[in-house]
């Protein structure tokens, strides 16, 4: 290993971690600025000393934020070309004018009204299927900020111009909502769940993802999930079928998690798919993790006991959580600081593939040892992102072996995180066609997703409510948004006379 790091590429990976407020790795990465003299540093080779590197770097990056917390990545430290660059210019005007009315609590009530209303609404004046005006409307707006399309041809038009922006893949949904006090027909039900499901896999492109619920296949599911039930016959029969198809098609599969009064039978249905299908080192079928839980570390700790015992690879899907409205209280931590330290901490120790003080070995079980594991980080926080992808540079410099490991956003969310995503990507696969991408000053090139939703727009509309109370629920994010997009709007206008 080299024992000096070309200056550019110590200021991205390297001085991110020692200081407190300096820009996000990816912005420095964009830049292509060199450094200062005085950020200029040096990584001696030992084994032992490399080793220590890579640990007083973790430490330091728990220690010293970035970025504050809510806060979206931005490109305000005069980047040579802004990473929001990739966007079309009718997606920066939406994303503006949807992060203005989701940072207004009258215009977001508002508009969350006449949503509720398109969903339940008898009057032919407010149904999306009665009223072209209010399609249109619908249409133009939130439908195309978060979906995909309402037919094949529509989506994957949608997927390819995420592919064209430079995402490495889609997470593609089929918007089937189910209520936890519905009735249902369980054949009608699941034969509905398995056909959806069908489709929504042959629509995606192999390396592609296909989001998914257990409790989509109705009413009785989620009764067999609380009940901690193994599936029904025909249950057991969609979803093999499912698998199957993806496994075929080079897919993968990520159940969305349920909420804690069916999460054991949630996670039981996913390992029993996971032995199956997770052989050879690639994930077929995923396990989705909610770090708010205090109960998570140590699931996860046990399912990477199962996953080295019996042998197959454990795909892990790790988000902060989406039931917070809903879940007893004690059962999450205490504070949101306490959230996003139990996620960073299960990132760290799954991309470092080590245990730590969250992720716990059990009694008796070899410390060295560790199972095949394959990772998508779901999260629009960029500290976790910015930490994720420093440990991973580091790691890469000093030759260790890499997770398989993905980044994920949804559509019509972070852009600003995913777009810097992108941008890093891209200069990772510059520097490597150059011959400069390895050795100890190699830097990852890393995977970066978009979930996106299709269905019809009435299908759609619980999906759209849930996209708005997010964006209540998280109004620092959005005004980051928010921001980055006025940003670049106006760096857009500046180019067109010649100034920017």
């Amino acid at each position: 290993m080299r024992a000096n790091i070309r200056p550019q590429l110590e200021a991205s990976i390297l001085f991110p971690v020692a200081q407190k407020h300096v820009r996000p790795v990816c912005c420095a990465i964009v830049s292509q600025q060199a450094p200062t003299a005085s950020r200029r540093r040096q990584i001696h080779t030992s084994p032992r000393q490399g080793q220590d590197a890579v640990l007083n770097a973790s430490a330091a990056v728990t220690a010293s934020p970035v970025v504050s917390r809510g806060q979206a990545y931005t490109t305000t430290a005069a980047p040579a070309m802004s990473a929001l660059s990739c966007l079309p210019l009718s997606q920066v005007l939406r994303t503006y004018l949807i992060t203005s009315v989701s940072s207004s609590p009258s215009l977001l009530r508002l508009s969350t009204s006449i949503l509720r209303r398109m969903l339940e609404s008898k009057s032919p004046l407010f149904r999306i299927d009665s009223n072209p005006l209010i399609r249109s409307l619908l249409w133009h707006t939130f439908y195309r900020q978060f979906c995909a399309g309402e037919t094949p041809a529509q989506v994957a038009k949608a997927t390819a111009e995420l592919r064209e922006q430079g995402y490495s893949g889609v997470i593609l949904e089929y918007a089937l909502e189910v209520l936890k006090d519905a009735e249902g027909n369980e054949a009608e039900d699941v034969a509905r769940w398995r056909k959806r499901l069908l489709e929504t896999v042959s629509m995606a492109q192999p390396g592609d993802f296909v989001g998914l619920k257990w409790s989509g296949m109705g009413a009785a599911a989620m009764r067999k999930m609380k009940a901690d039930d193994e599936p029904a016959e025909r249950m057991s029969e969609a979803m093999h079928a499912v698998c199957k198809a993806a496994q075929d098609k080079g897919v993968s599969l990520l159940p969305a998690a349920e909420e804690t009064w069916s999460l054991s039978g949630f996670h039981n249905w996913c390992m029993a798919m996971q032995r199956v299908y997770n052989l050879g080192g690639k994930s077929v079928v995923y396990n989705t993790y909610q770090a708010y839980l205090k109960q998570t570390p140590e699931t996860i700790s046990k399912h990477l006991t199962e996953a080295k015992t019996q042998g197959f690879t454990l795909g892990v899907k790790l988000v902060r959580g989406a039931y917070l409205g809903s879940e007893e209280r004690s059962l999450i931590w205490p504070s949101i600081e306490k959230t996003h330290e139990a996620y960073d901490a299960i990132a760290e120790a799954l991309m470092r593939r080590k245990y730590n003080s969250v992720i716990k070995r059990f009694e008796g079980e070899r410390a060295d040892v560790w199972p095949n594991v394959n990772v998508v980080l779901a999260t629009h926080n960029a500290e976790s992102v910015r930490k994720a992808q420093t440990i991973r540079n580091l790691q890469a410099g000093l030759g260790e072996k890499l997770t398989p490991l993905a980044f994920a956003q949804l559509q019509g969310m972070a852009d600003e995180v995913s777009c810097t995503l992108i941008a890093a990507a891209k200069q990772a696969e510059m520097a490597e066609q150059s011959g400069e991408g390895s050795g100890s000053s190699r830097i990852v090139k890393e995977s970066v997703l978009k979930c996106t939703t299709w269905g019809s727009m009435y299908e759609c509309l619980n999906y759209l409510l849930r996209r708005a109370a997010e964006n209540k629920d998280a109004a620092g994010r959005t005004a980051g948004t928010r921001q980055a997009m006025k940003e670049e709007l106006w760096r857009r206008m500046k180019a067109m006379v010649g100034y920017a």
